[in-house]
Formats: structure tokens, C-alpha cells, sequence
């Protein structure tokens, strides 16, 4: 028998507690109903409007779809944004970094046709030298008036011309690095990527057009000559021009009158006068003008009195007041080697020494 409440037949089929479970996956719950897009007329609505069994409802508004959709929009905004300033911003990409070329350098000894002038003091000598209205120092080397290019801020042209100056005092007017005890000073403002040339000028310095020392800076030998006086006369020019829009080019040409003794001479030696002339090329990418560096591309020097026959590679080893040129060529040149740049020297004029 059946318990009390139960049909006398018994629990009906899809009542409680019959089969239930065989339908309980189907069993929809009330956000399921809410949610369904179709709807079913009221029995009351379908007998006074003889409408359809069923209707559509309208599509729901979910809050989360507009902020979907807010959000969307806002990641579009700032990702466009981002490309705009990609464009317009100059440092916003780093620009394909160009090889930096290896210095091209000629170093030419210009050889006294007499014996090499000589007085008692600098002053003398300079007064009546083409070097008497000279500045001294740096004050020789003024900077031209700047102004802006295509590519590049007038600031940036006004770096190019201060860092070219730089590089030329260093390694035309430091006294440690005219006498040969330092190089750092000059090599510190060399693009990275030329420093491996500049130490092997140094190391192994050689007569290729690439690895002479004096190609770098001014460098008397010292056990030759001394300065006998740190006012070093100069005279020259600064000229800045875009090469292309990507890189600024220095040329800078000076001329520079030292005052020297023998090494290890009384201080009351006869002084001689020796002149250098420097042609030099700088490129400066905005990476150079970032961080004050520059690039020698090349060097043209032109110095004496000097002995033709001796090696200028290394150092300048000047002739002092008393001394002649000894007889003898620059070194052989081999037509047959390709590789082998052309020995140059020349002859001093008699104009450019000092007169009694």
C-alpha cells in the first residue's frame, strides 16, 4: 500500500518524487525564461486581440555590452594616439645606425730649404713670423654663427661646431697630449666605433693612410722637442652643413705655431718655431650630438720643419733652430702595390719662417 497522500495508483509519472530525474535537465529556471526571445500571449490577451499563441520580445540592453564597447573604443583611441606620436616624434624609433667610416689620413713633412731660424725668446720669433696677429689658445678658434638646417635644431648645429672645437683643442693644444704622455683626452670624445682604429694608431702605428698617430692629433717626439712657450699661436675657421638628413658635417681648417727648445736644453737655448696645419672632416649623427662625440673622417696634415727621410707616423720629430733638412727622399713608394698609399713630402717656403 501506499503511504498517506499517495494516489492509489500510486506516485504519478513526472510528479515529484517519480521521474523527476529523467527530466531535470530540462527543467528551465526563471533568468532562462526571462532571457528567451520569444513569448507566449496570455490566454486573457489572446482571446481579445485573437493574437498569435506567441510574440517577440525585444533584444535586452546589457550594461556589460556598453562598457564592452567603451572599452573598445577607448583601447582604439589610445592605440592611435600611439601611432601618431610614433610619427611625429623624432626620438620615438631608433634610426638605422649607419658604419661609421674609418679615418682617412695624409700626413705630409714640409722640409726647410735653410737652416732653421732660431732666437733667444718666443716673442721675437712670433712677431716676426706670419703667425704675429695669431690668437692664443682656443681664443684662434672662434665658432662661426649658426643657424638651423632642414633636419637639424640650431642647437644641435651650435653642439656639432662646440664638440669640433673640443676635439681640435684636445689634441692640438693639451700639453700632455703634444708631448706624448697622454692620448685619453682626444680619444675620449671619438665615436665608439672608431676607438679600435685610434688604439691601434697608437700600438702599431703605420704609413697606410690609416694608423698614423699624427693623423689623430699633434704629437712631438719628446726626446726631441719641448714647448718653450704654452701660447701656442692658431688661426682658422669652423664651417658646419647638413650632409644629409640624417647627419651633420664639421669641416674645420687651422694652422698652429709652436714655440720649441731641445729636449733637456738650458731654458736659455736658441726657440724655434713649427707649424702645423689641420684640414679635418667631422660627422655627427644625433646619436653623436646626444653624446658629445664626433666622428674623424678625415685628416689632412701639413707640418714642419721636418726631415722628409723620417718616419711622421708615430710622431712629429720637428728640426730646431741650427738644423737643415738632412738629404733624402720620403720613404720608397711601390707603384705596384695597391694598397700602399703614395710617400708625400714637401718643401717648407721661405715665407712661412720667421725673418730676422
Amino acid at each position: 500500500m501506499g503511504g498517506p497522500g499517495d494516489p492509489p495508483e500510486g506516485t504519478a509519472e513526472g510528479g515529484p518524487g517519480g521521474g523527476e530525474d529523467e527530466y531535470r535537465s530540462v527543467v528551465f529556471d526563471e533568468s532562462f525564461v526571462r532571457a528567451a526571445r520569444l513569448q507566449e500571449y496570455s490566454a486573457e490577451e489572446r482571446m481579445t486581440d485573437h493574437a498569435p499563441a506567441v510574440r517577440r520580445r525585444p533584444p535586452l540592453h546589457r550594461g556589460l555590452t556598453r562598457q564592452a564597447l567603451f572599452l573598445v573604443l577607448l583601447i582604439a583611441v589610445a592605440f592611435g594616439t600611439a601611432i601618431y606620436m610614433g610619427v611625429r616624434h623624432p626620438y620615438s624609433s631608433p634610426e638605422a645606425r649607419r658604419p661609421v667610416e674609418p679615418l682617412r689620413m695624409t700626413v705630409v713633412p714640409l722640409a726647410p730649404t735653410a737652416k732653421v731660424p732660431g732666437a733667444a725668446d718666443a716673442e721675437t720669433l712670433y712677431a716676426h713670423s706670419p703667425a704675429a696677429q695669431y690668437e692664443v689658445g682656443a681664443e684662434g678658434i672662434p665658432l662661426p654663427a649658426s643657424r638651423s638646417t632642414a633636419h637639424f635644431s640650431d642647437s644641435q648645429v651650435v653642439t656639432a661646431l662646440t664638440t669640433a672645437k673640443d676635439y681640435i683643442v684636445r689634441s692640438s693644444l693639451y700639453p700632455e697630449v703634444l708631448t706624448g704622455r697622454q692620448v685619453h683626452p682626444a680619444r675620449s670624445l671619438l665615436d665608439a666605433d672608431q676607438l679600435d682604429q685610434f688604439d691601434q694608431s697608437f700600438n702599431h702605428p703605420a704609413a697606410d693612410a690609416r694608423h698614423a698617430a699624427t693623423g689623430w692629433l699633434v704629437r712631438l717626439d719628446p726626446s726631441r722637442a719641448r714647448l718653450a712657450d704654452d701660447r701656442i699661436r692658431v688661426k682658422g675657421d669652423l664651417q658646419a652643413t647638413e650632409a644629409d638628413s640624417g647627419t651633420l658635417e664639421v669641416t674645420a681648417d687651422h694652422i698652429f705655431v709652436y714655440a720649441l727648445r731641445p729636449t733637456g736644453a738650458a731654458a736659455n737655448a736658441p726657440v724655434s718655431l713649427f707649424t702645423v696645419r689641420r684640414e679635418l672632416t667631422f660627422r655627427f649623427t644625433r646619436d653623436d650630438l646626444r653624446t658629445h662625440q664626433v666622428q674623424l673622417v678625415t685628416s689632412y696634415v701639413q707640418a714642419g720643419p721636418l726631415a722628409c727621410a723620417e718616419d711622421s707616423t708615430a710622431y712629429l720629430r720637428p728640426l730646431l733652430a741650427g738644423q737643415t733638412a738632412p738629404t733624402g727622399g720620403p720613404a720608397g713608394t711601390d707603384p705596384y702595390a695597391t694598397d700602399s698609399p703614395t710617400a708625400l713630402c714637401g718643401t717648407l717656403a721661405a715665407g712661412a719662417e720667421p725673418t730676422a
